[in-house]
């Protein structure tokens, strides 16, 4: 049954294309020409502080000594690029500031870091949240080649609206 619906769908898909090249044409051929312009900048929008949130801020690797046992899928499902997961800027957040746990961050959310280093203030985001025990923290996805090791007291927060 299904083998002859394909067939009868192909064989009317085959009619419309010949009567339309059958048919004469007295009108003019337009050229479509792709025209390539630069895409510009997205305005960055103006960071809305979070409450009062002092942070400690670490660094993690997708191993299962660190993650769970699945350490390139995060805990909302994104996969992490194994080859370079550095270059994803993704955050993962103590419980204790996700929504799900009565915080402000949800997952897909924005947020801009600073008090780290010239190298690693900027803007990441949350795809990622961390055990249980610890609390007012971030952990900063890097790969093993990054180079990066550290803990950091004191780093400011701010989440993009």
């Amino acid at each position: 049954m299904l083998a002859a619906v394909f067939s009868v769908f192909f064989a009317v898909a085959e009619e419309f294309s010949l009567l339309r090249a059958e048919t004469p044409s007295n009108s003019t051929e337009i050229k479509e020409e792709k025209i390539w312009l630069p895409i510009p900048e997205p305005e960055r929008a103006s960071p809305i502080p979070l409450t009062s949130v002092e942070v400690s801020v670490s660094i993690y690797h997708p191993e299962p000594g660190q993650t769970d046992s699945s350490p390139f899928i995060t805990a909302d499902g994104s996969r992490i690029n194994p080859k370079d997961p550095g270059k994803h800027r993704w955050v993962a957040v103590s419980r204790n500031l996700h929504k799900r746990w009565g915080g402000d961050i949800a997952f897909g959310d924005s947020i801009w870091v600073s008090g780290i280093s010239e190298e690693m203030d900027g803007l990441y985001y949350v795809h990622d949240v961390m055990n249980s025990r610890f609390q007012n923290k971030i952990d900063i996805l890097v790969g093993r080649k990054d180079n990066i090791m550290g803990l950091w007291h004191d780093v400011k927060l701010a989440k993009f609206e």
